[in-house]
């Protein structure tokens, strides 16, 4: 028994409703009809224009008219902007051009060429001959010894205020004076820096052979004697020592940690699948045994409970709309299917989600 299926409508309707309803479809008839009416007319009118009119008399006179109209306009555009210009270029500007660069080729080895070789040879080169000859004479007469008097008394000038006096002050003050420096070097050197110097080079070997070189002999020696008769047996008796450790005591009590490592694991994990064991057969099947049993009939009980008290609850209510406003009117089952099962009513209840699958079935 499905209890989500709403009770079947009966056929009265309500004051309210049957006044809102004549006006309303009074209205649809004699003026949402026609003019849908109208409407799919003039659309089915406009397809077939297009299909059998319109579209064959734009492929057949339209286009090629477009065409021939477009090429028109081209040659137009080509005879009044193009081949003039095209023309002008290649029939006046190339030929006069050409005859002007002819003009120019003769000219220059007609008349420029040969004027210019006249004017070279007759008139140019002697006058640049003879300003060579007074340029040279007038450099080797006047113009050589006054650059060289010129030089003499550049020259004395700049001894005489550069060289010179720098040349008395090195002769006359500072080579004297450099003369009297090294004099008392030479001096301090021979009879106070020598003797200094070989009484420490003489102390220094001194203090190396009668004082160093015993102490770090025997500080080498007693390093010697300790490593030898000290540190070596020691370290080999260390040495010896770890070694009968590690191959005696070490290594078995290694071994042995590892095995009792092993064996407390292997304890361990029979303890562990033990107590899981036990875990279940006293906490796991139990609990299951009892959601499997007890709480999934309940629930199942429950949930019939809860929607049979709504659908109770859903009944009463549709009858007390009823009783007010009339039964709602049904709607068509291709809106039903298009809405997933809404109402375009105010009124009318939502369909279940929970109860669709028994209905399909």
């Amino acid at each position: 028994m499905d209890m989500d299926k709403r009770p079947p409508a009966d056929g009265g309707d309500g004051c309210l409703v049957g006044v809102i309803r004549i006006p309303v479809k009074i209205v649809a008839v004699l003026v949402v009809l026609p003019v849908r009416v109208v409407w799919e007319l003039l659309v089915a009118g406009a397809r077939a224009v297009h299909r059998h009119v319109l579209g064959p008399l734009y492929v057949h006179v339209i286009e090629p008219l477009l065409r021939a109209l477009g090429w028109l306009l081209t040659t137009l555009l080509k005879l009044v902007f193009v081949w003039p210009w095209v023309g002008l270029w290649r029939y006046v500007l190339v030929p006069a051009g050409q005859g002007l660069a002819w003009v120019c080729r003769g000219l220059y080895g007609r008349v420029l060429a040969p004027a210019g070789r006249f004017l070279t040879d007759c008139v140019l080169r002697p006058l640049g001959e003879a300003l060579a000859w007074l340029g040279r004479g007038g450099m080797r007469y006047l113009l050589a010894p006054l650059a060289k008097g010129v030089t003499w008394i550049g020259w004395v000038l700049g001894m005489t205020l550069f060289v010179w006096p720098w040349v008395a002050l090195w002769r006359y003050v500072l080579a004297p004076v450099g003369r009297g420096i090294a004099w008392l070097a030479a001096v301090a050197y021979r009879y106070v820096l020598t003797p200094v110097g070989h009484g420490l080079v003489w102390l220094a070997v001194a203090v190396f052979r009668y004082l160093l070189r015993p102490v770090g002999l025997g500080l080498a020696w007693l390093v010697v004697a300790l490593y030898r008769y000290l540190l070596r047996p020691v370290g080999l008796g260390t040495a010896w020592l770890a070694a009968l450790l590690y191959r005696y005591l070490l290594a078995p009590l290694g071994q042995l940690l590892v095995w009792a490592w092993h064996v407390a694991g292997r304890i361990v994990g029979a303890l562990w699948r033990g107590f899981k064991w036990v875990g279940w057969v006293l906490v796991g099947w139990p609990a299951s045994w009892a959601y499997r049993h007890v709480l999934t009939p309940v629930g199942h009980a429950a949930r019939e409970v809860w929607r049979t008290g709504r659908a109770a609850v859903r009944e009463a209510r549709a009858t007390v709309r009823r009783a007010l406003f009339g039964t709602p009117p049904v709607e068509p089952a291709r809106s039903r299917a298009r809405t997933l099962g809404s109402t375009t009513a105010a009124d009318a209840a939502p369909a279940d989600e929970i109860s669709l699958p028994r209905r399909q079935g």
